[in-house]
Parts: C-alpha cells; structure tokens; sequence
C-alpha cells in the first residue's frame, strides 16, 4: 500500500466511502471530476498541437500531459494521507466517494428503463444518450435498452469495481488514479485524428489498470447471474470485442442476465458492426433494471470478500 494503513482502517474507509455514495450519489455542483476535466482540457489543448503529425513525437507528448494531469493530485493525496491516522481515513473515505459512482450509474440507468417502460421512446432516445457515445437518434426499443445495458455492464467495472480494487491495493490515491486514467481514456482515448496518437497513452494506461478488475468484475457477474452462460460467454465471445477490458466485463454480464448485446451502432457518424455478446432474449427496460442489480449485487460481494480478507489478515498477524 502507498502508506502503513491496516486492513482494518482500510475496510472502514471502504465502507464509510461506499455510504457516502450511496446517501448522496454524485456532488451536485463542484463535482472534482468537472475540474479535472478542465485542467486536462487546458493541457490536451497547450500538448496536442499537432496531433497525428510524425511517427513517435505525439504519443510522447500524450504521455507527458498525461502525467502532468494526474501525478501532482495523486501525489498531494498521498501526501495529505501521510500527516496521520484520522487525516489518512478521512482522506481514504472521501477519495473513494469522489470515484465511485454507484448510485448516479442507478439514477442515470433509471431514467432511461422509466421512459423505456411506459413507451416514450424519445425520451428514453435522449436520456441514454447521456450514457453512451453512439449515435441514439434513430434506435428503437431493443437498441435503446441495449445502450443501456451495455453502459450499465461495462461502467460496473468503470464506476465501481475498479475504483474499489485499486483502493483495496493502494487506499484512496489508487481509488484516484483509477479514476483519474479512465477520465483521460473517456477524453482522449478517441481513435480520431485528434487523439488517434495523442490519446494512445491515456487509452494503454487506462487497459493495464483495467486489466484484472475487469475480469474480477466479469467473475463477479458471472457468480451473481446466469454462471454458466456467462462463464461460456466470456470465454467464447470476449476475444472478439475491440476493448480487451470491456469484452469480457460486457460478455460474462450479458451471459450472466441472460440477454443479448453488441451488434451494429453508430458511433461519431460511421456505422460500427460489433461482435454479438451474450445468449437469450434481447434486452428491455427491465434488463436495464436486472443490470443495475447485478452491479449493486456485486458491491455487496465484494464487500463481503473484503470483511472475510481483513478478518483472516488479523487472525495471522495475532
């Protein structure tokens, strides 16, 4: 861990993190991630200036606004973590809070299934708009809840599980850079002319902290749902998806609810033909719903591996 914290402490910041989310969901105003998304606007506009241009020079210039945006507030954390015990689990808790996004994934999920269920699919259109990056002008009712189950399914791992593994390993800074990576992966991580070299850093980074809390995710939705759909979903479809995170979050999570995914979208006007995920039904508004309760599900499970961890850790070192 980035500073002596024991386990015990740790769970409690965990758990006080997890409540705070859950009675008060995202900041309303003053949200940290608005302003870092600023500060990394300013810096992607100053470094990226001649993006696409020269073979090896903007990668290096990604990776150098890359740090720029993240290392200092990720070291003034563990910094502050450092002054003393109180300070540390007070830092841990809010830290964790700031990058778990589980009830705004829930209320952004439910304003979507809500319009989705009684009809209005213009209002659905524009609610699961907010969600995903594809074009949602023109989806019908199963694509629309498709969006929305998909979204659900892979910022589980997002929003949620990688937050809370990387806290488990390095307390509230690792909660942070988490967090901090995947926010420059959604900014820059585009395969555009922009970002297409740019954006390369930002998008390794943001795979290699993904790489086994998406799979731990893609074990948990397996263990919650449908196992043995989802376990052969993962293994059979996930090497087919683009994102080597995001295919077996979203193959073991679609196997495991039992619905269909993937198939063609439109994202930033060019029609995408995707691999099929999953086995059964294709989705509707209560898939949406059955998502959002797998990844509530999951937090509890993980919960639960936490508190059995800890207690086995202070039974060895007694």
């Amino acid at each position: 861990m980035l500073t002596d914290t024991s386990p015990l402490v740790l769970l409690a910041a965990l758990l006080a993190g997890l409540a705070l989310d859950r009675l008060f969901g995202e900041p309303r105003r003053w949200h940290p991630l608005v302003g870092f998304g600023r500060w990394a606007t300013a810096i992607e506009t100053r470094f990226n200036t001649a993006a696409g241009l020269g073979s090896g020079r903007p990668r290096v210039r990604g990776l150098l606004a890359w740090l720029l945006a993240v290392s200092g507030w990720v070291a003034l954390c563990i910094t502050l973590r450092a002054i003393g015990p109180t300070t540390g689990w007070i830092v841990d808790s809010l830290l964790l809070y700031f990058a778990v996004g589980a009830r705004s994934l829930a209320e952004h999920a439910e304003t979507v299934a809500a319009p989705l269920a009684n009809g209005d699919l213009p209002e659905a259109r524009r609610k699961v708009g907010w969600m995903v990056s594809r074009d949602t002008t023109e989806l019908d009712e199963v694509g629309i809840a498709r969006a929305g189950v998909e979204s659900v399914l892979e910022n589980g791992n997002d929003a949620v599980f990688g937050a809370l593994f990387w806290f488990l390993v390095a307390g509230g800074p690792g909660a942070l850079l988490f967090r901090l990576a995947n926010t420059l992966d959604a900014m820059w991580g585009y395969r555009t002319p922009r970002f297409l070299e740019f954006g390369w850093a930002a998008a390794r980074i943001d795979d290699l902290l993904n790489w086994i809390p998406a799979r731990l995710t893609a074990l948990s939705y397996a263990l919650l749902g449908a196992t043995g759909a989802a376990i052969a979903c993962w293994r059979m479809q996930a090497s087919g998806w683009d994102s080597p995170n995001a295919g077996p979050v979203m193959a073991a999570g679609a196997g495991a609810l039992n619905v269909t995914l993937g198939g063609a979208a439109v994202y930033h006007g060019k029609l995408e033909t995707r691999p099929g995920l999953g086995a059964g039904n294709p989705p509707d508004a209560d898939s949406i719903r059955r998502a959002v309760s797998l990844v509530n599900r999951g937090i509890l499970l993980w919960l639960c591996a936490a508190g059995v961890a800890t207690f086995l850790i202070g039974l060895g070192d007694a």
